[in-house]
């Protein structure tokens, strides 16, 4: 057996964070956006942090970063909804991880617990805060699924960082 020269190992430190976070950037994800009613109008984060966990009962989950300005506001919401995007939603994804109040810009509707939703995305699954765990330099958020609903279509899919195309058969 011949060593691969094209392997790079290492021991995650405080040293090699940038290292870590290529390293989960090889596991491509879906793109959601997480989105809570303010007292200042709807407020939405991007998170690719989303899993479903539970189908009886109904509970997916979702991390939010600590260090994010946006934190308190979807750490301790108690209903909020979360949006798998489509791959024609790749300018709103992008402009809400930079803007907070970009969902200004776009049509919304309002759920039945009053959260501004995103009308076209491929899921969406709007939820009632179940629990919230500790979880590093992020908060494992646990939400119970009041409703969801879903459409055909090509996922947002990012890997290794960028914007990526899944290959359908």
């Amino acid at each position: 057996m011949t060593a691969r020269t094209d392997i790079t190992g290492f021991v995650p430190d405080a040293d090699n964070k940038r290292l870590l976070r290529d390293a989960f950037g090889r596991f491509a994800t879906g793109v959601t956006i997480v989105t809570v009613a303010d007292e200042a109008g709807p407020v939405a984060i991007t998170a690719n942090s989303f899993s479903s966990l539970s189908l009886d009962p109904p509970l997916v989950l979702w991390s939010p970063d600590k260090g994010s300005r946006r934190f308190d506001r979807f750490a301790h919401a108690q209903n909020y909804a979360i949006h798998v995007l489509a791959e024609d939603q790749a300018e709103l994804c992008f402009g809400v991880s930079k803007d907070a109040g970009k969902l200004g810009d776009h049509a919304l509707e309002t759920n039945a617990a009053g959260v501004p939703v995103i009308p076209g995305a491929l899921a969406r699954f709007d939820c009632t805060r179940e629990a919230t765990h500790d979880g590093g330099d992020h908060v494992i958020v646990v939400g119970r699924v009041d409703r969801a609903e879903l459409r055909d279509g090509a996922p947002l899919v990012f890997f290794a960082g960028k914007p990526a195309r899944l290959a359908q058969d």
